[in-house]
């Protein structure tokens, strides 16, 4: 019978863990560019594939334009995926077996898809969690090989090795309290000593899924690099691409605008600030309402979806019960109404005279809109507006100011007549 689960993930130094996930020996260090190829091995351990459909999806750079070499000074990726690949059987797992050799005629990069489960687990009782491929062990029997056994095979030699995803950079639902297989990261995985052949740490992507640009950026800034003509992208103190992942999901959010005036969802489907509804968009961090899901489209909040941190490393147990509202937001939510509503006021107030044309002000005439009657601003509105212009022209010129020989307000005009 198996010890406790838990006391098999450990840490990735202890001798209890160390066979299982411990790199060997690195291989010869890596040249740098010029490349023309670059292999990418693709490994799908506790997944649903969600990754590799976002990444299908990409569109800045996009998957096909990496495959086929297009993209200037990115050297053309030769892409080894279980699901998309054109070899299968033998033919395609002969490829692994050559980056495992130092065999192949470029440097290879490994993506990781999904959670790293404790293989020792299913192999107590004769299964295992997930594969590619298998190996002969005599004439009649043959043993799949789990895609944690090809990580430990590969990533010695692998000049980089990149988590794709929530369950590959954090652990993710895969994870997540009282799961049955005890998943872990590729960082828990290789431990914090790893580096690639070009001397990077594991590098993460999170999302659940992620938005496919991300990765296929991230993946060319990296590839330029590795070429040699570019620069080592930066990355933050996690791992993560630190221009995309830098800002919260509130900053860029579509409906900040609201939160700032103090107005708040109270069900579904409002098109206002989604916090008190169950949003934790103001503390994660991710880019999905500045990018979209896919092709600049879509996206949790842009849509309608409050954020429930899915990009984040305590997802999804530190967010736990989704859609209900942070404890955080109560604080700050009642602060922002308490301004909120002075400052929406004004600003209505602003917008009721910029409503107006110059020449509706000085008439004194009704709008002459056939629509509808426009109310006219209040006296005390004049009064704050007139000392809201004289701070406005503070320093400068109000248009049609300027007295000189010919000028309208020379006249006695603002504006000119029909």
């Amino acid at each position: 019978m198996l010890d406790d689960p838990k006391s098999l993930a450990g840490n990735p130094t202890d001798n209890n863990v160390a066979p299982q996930v411990k790199p060997e020996e690195k291989l010869a260090e890596l040249s740098f560019g010029p490349l023309k190829t670059v292999h990418v091995f693709w490994l799908a351990g506790m997944s649903c594939d969600g990754c590799t459909v976002a990444v299908a999806g990409a569109t800045q750079p996009p998957l096909e334009n990496l495959l086929t070499g297009t993209v200037t000074g990115v050297p053309q990726v030769i892409l080894h995926h279980p699901v998309l690949s054109i070899e299968a059987g033998e033919e395609f797992i002969a490829n692994f077996y050559k980056a495992e050799r130092g065999e192949l005629d470029a440097p290879y990069v490994v993506c990781y898809e999904g959670s790293i489960a404790d293989e020792r687990i299913a192999a107590a009782t004769g299964g295992y969690f997930s594969a590619i491929g298998s190996e002969r062990l005599s004439d009649d029997v043959h043993r799949p090989i789990p895609t944690t056994e090809w990580l430990k095979r590969l990533a010695p030699g692998a000049a980089a090795v990149i988590a794709i995803g929530t369950c590959a950079t954090w652990g993710g639902i895969p994870a997540a309290a009282g799961n049955p297989t005890n998943s872990m990261s590729l960082m828990d995985f290789l431990g914090k000593d790893y580096r690639g052949t070009a001397g990077l740490p594991v590098i993460n992507i999170p999302g659940c899924a992620p938005v496919g640009d991300n990765f296929t950026e991230t993946v060319a800034m990296v590839l330029l690099f590795l070429q040699g003509i570019g620069p080592l992208p930066e990355f933050d103190e996690l791992g993560r691409p630190a221009w995309l992942f830098k800002e919260t999901v509130h900053q860029r959010c579509v409906r900040g605008g609201y939160y700032e005036e103090g107005i708040f969802a109270t069900e579904y489907g409002g098109k206002e600030c989604l916090v008190e509804i169950g949003c934790w968009g103001p503390v994660v961090q991710c880019n999905i309402t500045q990018r979209g899901a896919i092709n600049h489209m879509g996206g949790c909040m842009n849509t309608g979806g409050v954020c429930i941190g899915c990009t984040m490393p305590g997802f999804p147990d530190k967010f736990a019960p989704f859609y209900k509202t942070p404890p955080g937001s109560t604080v700050s939510s009642n602060a922002v109404r308490t301004y909120g509503a002075v400052i929406r006021r004004l600003r209505r107030m602003t917008q009721q005279f910029q409503n107006m044309e110059p020449r509706w002000d000085e008439s004194n005439q009704p709008v002459p809109s056939g629509w509808g009657q426009v109310e006219k601003p209040s006296l005390v509105n004049k009064a704050i507006h007139y000392l809201y212009e004289k701070m406005q022209y503070r320093g400068s010129v109000r248009p049609g100011d300027y007295v000189g020989e010919g000028s309208l307000k020379a006249k006695g005009k603002h504006t000119p007549e029909v």
